[in-house]
């Protein structure tokens, strides 16, 4: 199921082996990460040529956007849903994110995916949308700790990879479970715990606390990672030195700066580094999805990169709503000298 498309020949970040990485900086029960900085899983977003440019740059590992596995399990599987999980082998370590409300459901696809060869399976259990997490998936999970303990124990026991799962604090402040559940999922099998340090009531309002994700890494023996308000170079120290964290999850703060993962701040990256890069992520897209939907899912990629551009408000609309390849192009280009490092009709790689 994995995908034939082109790794950077020019990229340091290709594959951990190729580059020579010193040791791991954790073990995902015996898959070695080789680095701290991992692409937060996001619907919508880390889909393959999302994921393959943050792993250029230095995201340690690979999350699919999550899926639902009543979808991949359904008579007529959505193509959308199969898509998700294509990968390319240099993400490496390759985690799949499922979430389900159904355990038997949850486990026995679990099981399936192994044939895809990925190198871990990860269970959702931080998605706050409604329609989701109220009938008890993604966080709504975290309102059943004896399901969660089950469905670990039997994937811990199924499952030839590892299995890990990605939490937030609680359904709200009145049940911040984190604690519980943490111990729990230790306990049942989990070789890895994301805690985003917010509750499902929050989403993504207010702080990300912190001294959760600290408590969470001292009561369990197996490696953290912590996500929320992670935002610029000098966040992920702080909250690895914080925390004590193994490793640092990066969300909304990499769209449009996936340079972060290089432990570049936005205002370090050139105008051309900037153009560069979007020309390599629209020909990964239009490779990926084709012509049409490459160009229209890759726009709300590029509203995020034209970030503090001269002219940005201006060219806001117009690259939302441009429909093909030449008039986006025509749009960065407009009112300037034409440079070669601005066009980005995409070439062969």
């Amino acid at each position: 199921m994995h995908i034939a498309m082109t790794a950077n020949p020019q990229s340091p970040f290709r594959n951990p082996a190729e580059r020579g990485a010193s040791s791991p900086q954790f073990f995902v029960r015996d898959v070695p990460i080789h680095g701290d900085l991992i692409l937060s899983p996001m619907d919508g977003y880390s889909d393959l040529p999302f994921r393959l440019i943050c792993r250029e740059l230095g995201s340690a590992m690979s999350y699919t956007e999550f899926v639902n596995v009543d979808e991949l399990r359904s008579r007529k599987p959505t193509v959308k849903a199969w898509q998700k999980l294509k990968y390319h082998p240099a993400e490496r370590p390759m985690t799949f994110q499922i979430y389900g409300h159904d355990e038997d459901r949850l486990v026995e696809t679990a099981i399936r995916l192994q044939e895809l060869g990925p190198d871990i399976i990860d269970i959702n259990m931080g998605c706050y949308v409604k329609d989701i997490a109220e009938r008890g998936a993604g966080s709504g999970m975290l309102r059943q700790p004896d399901k969660i303990a089950r469905v670990f124990k039997r994937l811990a026991m199924s499952l030839s990879v590892p299995v890990t799962g990605k939490i937030r604090l609680g359904w709200d402040d009145a049940s911040r479970n984190y604690l519980a559940n943490a111990k729990i999922l230790g306990d049942s099998g989990a070789s890895l715990i994301a805690v985003h340090g917010r509750t499902k009531a929050q989403a993504y309002k207010g702080e990300a606390d912190w001294d959760a994700i600290a408590e969470v890494k001292q009561a369990v023996s197996i490696p953290v990672t912590g996500n929320g308000d992670v935002r610029t170079v000098a966040d992920i120290a702080r909250i690895k030195a914080y925390t004590g964290c193994d490793g640092v999850m990066i969300g909304r703060a990499a769209i449009g700066n996936p340079w972060i993962f290089a432990r570049k701040d936005r205002e370090q990256v050139t105008i051309a580094e900037r153009i560069a890069l979007m020309r390599r992520h629209l020909a990964l897209n239009l490779e990926f999805y084709g012509p049409e939907a490459g160009l229209i899912l890759f726009r709300k990629h590029a509203a995020k990169y034209i970030h503090g551009l001269p002219g940005e408000a201006q060219l806001r609309i117009p690259l939302l709503t441009c429909s093909t390849v030449e008039e986006f192009d025509a749009l960065l280009t407009e009112g300037r000298e034409p440079q070669p490092a601005f066009c980005l009709v995409p070439t062969a790689f």
